[in-house]
């Protein structure tokens, strides 16, 4: 996709795979909330390894003003859920060597019990061995990076689909838009207002003015309407391995590998879901591996070869790395939803 993959050199600032740095404690305070309201259930967790918040939940967040997600100056993240059990809201902060979350909402039990999961504690980066000093020196740096597993494929999977052939702007503020306009507010004493993505049935019955609305042309709002009709089926995959629940994702139309890929990254901590199919991964991983800034997919495909089993988190190492080939000209332009039907 345009934009996707576009590099932020600076340490501090948004990484593909990341979250911005946020500032020290002292910005904008939580707003006030009764003892009943901000009851909600807790748990603490200690992974055993240095747990990096912005590396291990950046993927889950769809843009700077991402309704489902909030970074706090004391550090912590925010994110609102539709689980199996009901809309969700969680709160995650590490302090010294402990993550410590509470929850709340039908859906907190069910998001305390994926806790380790979400945090990467089924991820094994013991298993990737770098072949190139660049990713040697990039593991090294970013010791923190975890693959996530929500358990969840379809916030995962709508957004993808709206991030299809489009901008990164023009599809994070597809998502934004619907998901406030369909959503439900996230329960809670959120620090500010937060949505949880709508049920699969309320994406059903969006009318089509408002996907209009909301920049998103009548091929992609085809594919989320498929997929939410076959909604319980695609949940199902979570039970499955990668490479099966891409299969029965790319069964519905409008669902191909880049999409599929994209979404078990995040629902299944998928190490060697490869993107193939985006406008700047091939290129990026060419220049940083081989030089070759105007590598396609199946270059791509041979550079990772070496790391099978492993090249979603070789991607993701190389993104890390700020080595991406400089500019050579403007940013792909925003267009209109007339140029994309």
């Amino acid at each position: 996709m345009a934009g996707r993959f576009a590099p932020r050199p600076a340490r501090g600032t948004a990484v593909h795979g990341g979250l911005p740095g946020v500032p020290a404690p002292g910005g904008a305070a939580r707003p006030a909330a009764s003892a009943a309201a901000a009851a909600g259930l807790r748990r603490t967790w200690r992974p055993g390894w240095p747990l990096d918040l912005g590396l291990v939940l950046g993927p889950l967040r769809r843009g700077p003003h991402d309704p489902t997600v909030r970074l706090m100056p004391d550090g912590s993240v925010w994110r609102a859920s539709r689980t199996p059990a009901g809309p969700g809201t969680l709160r995650i902060a590490v302090r010294g060597e402990v993550a410590e979350a509470e929850a709340w909402g039908p859906g907190a039990g069910w998001l305390l019990e994926q806790l380790p999961a979400m945090l990467g504690a089924l991820d094994d980066p013991s298993a990737f061995e770098p072949r190139h000093r660049l990713l040697a020196l990039t593991r090294q740096r970013r010791p923190g990076l975890r693959l996530t597993r929500t358990g969840l494929v379809l916030e995962s999977l709508i957004p993808s689909i709206l991030e299809q052939k489009v901008t990164s702007v023009e599809a994070y503020k597809s998502w934004r838009l619907l998901v406030r306009r369909f959503g439900e507010p996230a329960p809670g004493p959120v620090p500010e207002p937060m949505h949880v993505m709508p049920d699969a049935r309320t994406w059903a019955l969006v009318p089509s003015w408002e996907w209009h609305r909301a920049g998103v042309d009548a091929k992609r709002a085809s594919a989320v309407l498929r997929a939410v009709r076959v909604a319980a089926r695609l949940e199902e995959t979570t039970g499955m391995t990668p490479a099966e629940a891409r299969a029965r994702l790319e069964v519905v139309p409008g669902i191909g590998p880049w999409t599929s890929a994209e979404t078990v990254q995040r629902s299944h901590g998928a190490a060697d879901a490869v993107t193939v199919g985006d406008l700047h991964l091939p290129g990026i991983v060419g220049y940083a591996l081989a030089g070759d800034r105007d590598a396609d997919d199946e270059a791509m495909l041979a550079l990772l070869e070496p790391y099978a089993g492993q090249r979603h988190r070789a991607a993701r190492l190389i993104l890390l790395s700020g080595r991406t080939p400089p500019r050579r000209g403007p940013r792909m332009s925003v267009g209109t939803i007339w140029q994309h039907t």
